[in-house]
């Protein structure tokens, strides 16, 4: 299935695809819905046909944004370090988040790079899960792109200043269940600046997968439906490059999942 928060004539909702139409479901987002109603439901609970309707940023009110950095092989590599035995977390804010084709608006002459990266949607409540609760609990899978602002990132050792600026985290256009998905066989994660190549690899070479991560970070903090763990992103992100590279205003960046979907964004920088 596939899942979101669509605008239409109206509003917004929550909705189910059936077909190659959207189907209201009985919540004002994707966020509301998954908080009162498991997602294996949302067949049943399909309602009227929403005309017009377009996925906007499936999930506004999450009580968690989780991400895992230096998660990928090649990634690890360029960075120049070791495999690593733990994953790398920090967290965002439901605030970081936006839609899937929304202008990523930024100061003037920050350091912006891109990072793309397949999103786990919660879709139950974890708490010292182990794997197989885990992967009973996922709800779904999503793209998103961990913009970072890396001359904040790296001012300290701590990553969260340059991670964690409103509006600058893009998801969606949808939520796709795992029944019709499964990461750990492999699916690519592409990203795309102004049409050139800039990433691709397959979620089979992730360190630590969608449960993995899900069963570790539910052991010192409860996971609840709706929350968002971003996996990590592949190696060719701009600081590591050689000149280093980063966004420029104007600048349309495009991430890409097969059997997902494709973010598509534009860089604007304010004067």
């Amino acid at each position: 299935m596939r899942l979101a928060t669509v605008a239409h004539a109206t509003g917004t909702t929550a909705a189910v695809l059936l077909g190659d139409v959207w189907r209201a479901l009985p919540a004002p987002d994707l966020s509301a819905f998954l908080s009162a109603a498991p997602s294996a439901r949302a067949v049943d609970m399909a309602g009227e046909v929403l005309d017009g309707a377009r996925p906007v940023q499936p999930l506004p009110a999450p009580g968690k944004v989780i991400c895992c950095g230096l998660n990928y092989g090649d990634h690890i590599r360029e960075t120049g370090r070791e495999l690593p035995a733990h994953p790398t977390l920090f967290a965002k804010y439901a605030d970081t988040l936006t839609g899937p084709d929304s202008d990523l608006v930024l100061p003037h002459g920050l350091q912006v790079d891109w990072e793309a990266e397949l999103a786990v949607v919660v879709g139950a409540p974890l708490r010292n899960a182990d794997r197989a609760a885990a992967l009973r609990g996922i709800a779904g899978y999503t793209v998103a792109n961990d913009i970072s602002v890396r001359d904040w990132q790296y001012r300290t050792l701590q990553w969260f200043q340059g991670k964690a600026w409103d509006a600058t985290t893009p998801l969606g256009p949808v939520v796709v269940t795992p029944d019709e998905i499964d990461p750990a066989a492999g699916v690519e994660v592409v990203c795309r600046v102004n049409g050139e190549e800039v990433q691709r690899d397959t979620t089979a070479t992730l360190v630590f997968d969608s449960a993995d991560l899900l069963a570790y970070i539910s052991s010192f903090t409860v996971l609840r439906p709706g929350d968002v763990v971003l996996t990590g992103t592949p190696g060719g992100v701009g600081t590591a490059r050689e000149p280093r590279r980063f966004l420029a205003d104007g600048d349309v960046v495009e991430t890409g999942i097969h059997g997902i979907g494709t973010l598509r964004n534009t860089v604007r920088f304010e004067r």
